[in-house]
């Protein structure tokens, strides 16, 4: 019954982060991975064999990590976003981001944002 109850516990951990299954061009398959618990992961032409190939090596992880006493990361799925950060740069990178900004009529905020999200 202990095992079952591990089992059920690195379930419920694995569960807390977040698993992105997405398309790669470059590789020409689906690449599956979980950031924030660990780098690579795993890839396949099948998008649901991917996603359950790359929950399978979530629940391994974790329970690699429960095993040796280590703390888990902090949880990635579920997260809310408030919209704002601060990003620290140098003054010189900083002036040429305003000036390119102001040069297209946009606030620096604004430039910002289109380079996040065409990035």
């Amino acid at each position: 019954m202990k095992n079952k109850n591990n089992q059920d516990a690195v379930k419920e951990a694995a569960a807390r982060y977040l698993k992105i299954v997405e398309w790669s061009d470059e590789d020409q398959c689906f690449v599956g991975r979980c950031p924030g618990l660990f780098f690579g992961g795993c890839h396949g032409k099948d998008e649901t064999a991917v996603y359950g190939e790359v929950c399978k090596i979530v629940e391994e992880h974790v329970s690699d990590l429960l095993a040796n006493k280590e703390k888990l990361p902090p949880n990635t799925a579920g997260k809310s976003y408030s919209g704002k950060f601060v990003v620290r740069v140098g003054p010189d990178l900083h002036q040429k981001a305003a000036i390119k900004a102001s040069a297209r009529g946009e606030s620096l905020n604004q430039f910002v944002a289109e380079a996040i999200a065409n990035a």
